[in-house]
């Protein structure tokens, strides 16, 4: 069903794929490759706060990717970050405000109501219309 959600073309390529750094070994959540996209898409799930830490280690598989994984007929890899909260100045002053590839995005452990979603929908557009006006 997460498949389904994130669109077509999604091919399921591993989950908790160890990358290792010299000594240091490191976990991606998922890894999947968007054969329509013709690139890797890494997923880090986070359960609580998106912090500066979760970034930097999404830049660092990212990178990792781009360095060893990826080859030259593919596009570029793009590292999604799933957190349940996430705080806008964090956002915007970490690597993700220069990166082009990397994204993070708030999700629920359940299905809001439609009030609910009406709500929040209504919530990011009044941002979207206060960040043009700046």
């Amino acid at each position: 069903m997460f498949l389904l959600e994130l669109g077509k073309g999604f091919s399921f390529v591993a989950r908790q794929q160890r990358i290792s750094a010299e000594e240091e070994h490191f976990y991606i959540d998922l890894v999947f490759y968007n054969y329509i996209l013709k690139c890797f898409v890494l997923v880090d799930l986070k359960v609580g706060k998106l912090s500066h830490q979760d970034i930097g280690q999404m830049d660092l598989y990212v990178r990792y990717y781009e360095d060893r994984v990826r080859q030259d007929s593919d596009n570029p890899t793009i590292g999604l970050i799933l957190c349940t909260e996430k705080k806008e100045t964090i956002v915007k002053y970490s690597v993700l405000n220069e990166s082009k590839q990397l994204f993070a995005s708030k999700y629920k452990l359940y299905l809001p109501t439609e009030k609910e979603l009406i709500a929040e929908l209504n919530a990011e557009l009044e941002q979207l219309k206060n960040k043009k006006f700046k």
